[in-house]
């Protein structure tokens, strides 16, 4: 997880309290004040005594006093120390984990998935589901093939060892006719089914070293047509669900909700985000400017990798209001990666 502030000074009623207060605070979306704690904390102490507990916590920086209530709130440190050693994990219950897997199934086309993972998310936890996608250099293709257009324009389809097809018009340098793209494509079918993309293109510029004099005339065409085809292309993340954030109370504010949008709109944000936790295990929380979404204090962002064939291939995770069950979306969110990871596993030659 994020970088956390120290909290190994707070002493176990402390952190009772804590707990408490922000667990009470996540639920209402009120500021709790002593008495509240003093009912449901379970501490045989008196509301006094809870009253100089949260302005010790208030002074440390994990909570804060609004000016219209006498009750406290917590602040990004404090949700912080919370989700980092306090929070009560709920696991998720066998119906939620066959809904995963039945709507995430293995064999599918990987854009299916990825965007029946996002909308998941989103519909499980009610926030914004994210779901980064693999490049296609990662994926082997299968298979290739090219038909002539209008002019220089040409039609390849590519067929990806996890069942998705490209069709990606490119345009060379000069035209080719039906028998050398046919040769072409028989070319690459022959030698290089199997291999990822990036391969493909280190191999064939290997060889047209190697083989200049009598490969030359081929390997050139080759070269040429698989640099179009095989390029990197597609969108890098998938979203749902970004109008859920208009009725969540502690994002109705309809600029910053315009703000949060245009970010979605760029995506860049989010993707820089998700490539920031791509090589780290498990789930990842990001809170307030932790996120990195512009002057959005009051979102956090839940992340965790989902990884097929020994890879890494994508981050996926929630973006929503700080003030969210943390306890119940980190489990959906790694639950989600796991059952995303196992989908897109190779299957067996």
């Amino acid at each position: 997880m994020a970088t956390q502030p120290a909290d190994t000074a707070l002493d176990p009623r402390s952190r009772q309290l804590l707990r408490t207060l922000i667990a009470r605070y996540i639920r209402d979306g009120e500021p709790v004040g002593s008495q509240t704690l003093a009912r449901h904390a379970g501490l045989d102490v008196s509301a006094a005594t809870i009253r100089n507990i949260l302005a010790d916590l208030e002074d440390v920086g994990l909570l804060a006093s609004p000016h219209t209530s006498a009750g406290r709130v917590p602040t990004a440190q404090g949700y912080r120390v919370f989700v980092d050693s306090l929070v009560q994990m709920q696991p998720l219950g066998e119906g939620e984990l066959t809904r995963l897997r039945s709507e995430l199934p293995s064999g599918g086309g990987t854009q299916a998935l990825l965007g029946n993972a996002s909308e998941l998310l989103s519909a499980m936890t009610h926030f914004v589901g994210v779901v980064s996608v693999p490049k296609r250099e990662q994926f082997a293709f299968r298979h290739i093939d090219f038909v002539p257009l209008d002019g220089r324009r040409v039609l390849a389809i590519l067929v990806f060892a996890d069942n998705e097809v490209q069709n990606r018009v490119i345009e060379p340098r000069r035209s080719y006719d039906p028998a050398e793209l046919e040769r072409v494509a028989n070319y690459l079918n022959q030698h290089f089914a199997g291999r990822p993309l990036h391969d493909i293109r280190a191999i064939l510029v290997q060889e047209m070293r190697q083989a200049r004099d009598q490969m030359e005339g081929l390997l050139q065409q080759t070269v040429e047509l698989a640099e179009h085809a095989l390029a990197p292309s597609g969108d890098d993340v998938v979203l749902a669900g970004q109008t859920r954030l208009m009725s969540v109370q502690d994002l109705s504010d309809l600029d910053r909700l315009r703000e949060l949008f245009e970010a979605f709109a760029r995506k860049r944000e989010i993707l820089q985000l998700l490539e920031r936790t791509i090589h780290a295990p498990g789930v990842r929380i990001f809170i307030g400017e932790e996120a990195g979404l512009g002057r959005h204090d009051g979102v956090s962002v839940v992340t965790a990798p989902y990884t097929a064939g020994g890879r890494v291939l994508g981050v996926l995770g929630v973006i929503g209001p700080t003030r969210m069950a943390y306890e119940r979306v980190i489990p959906v969110v790694q639950a989600a990666a796991d059952v995303l990871g196992a989908a897109m596993e190779p299957s067996p030659s």
